[in-house]
């Protein structure tokens, strides 16, 4: 069995050194942005998420970000 590695959106911030206002400025989008995106409330573009690996280092593709949570929404 092959495991892939990845790394969420927060530990790419972390390795940047950058706190998620100093992260989204960096990126063009507000700190309530990286905040959602780091919760799973919502997802970055391709654009953003090119922008999220120039900044971290990490490869586009081992980046993990989570689905939208599914229970928004439900009873």
């Amino acid at each position: 069995m092959t495991y892939k590695p990845f790394v969420t959106l927060e530990a790419c911030r972390v390795i940047s050194h950058m706190t998620q206002g100093e992260f989204a400025d960096a990126i063009g989008v507000s700190k309530n942005t990286v905040f959602n995106w780091e919760n799973g409330l919502s997802e970055p573009s391709a654009t953003q998420l090119r922008k999220i690996a120039d900044l971290s280092g990490c490869p586009i593709e081992f980046i993990f970000v989570p689905e939208k949570s599914k229970k928004i929404g439900m009873p």
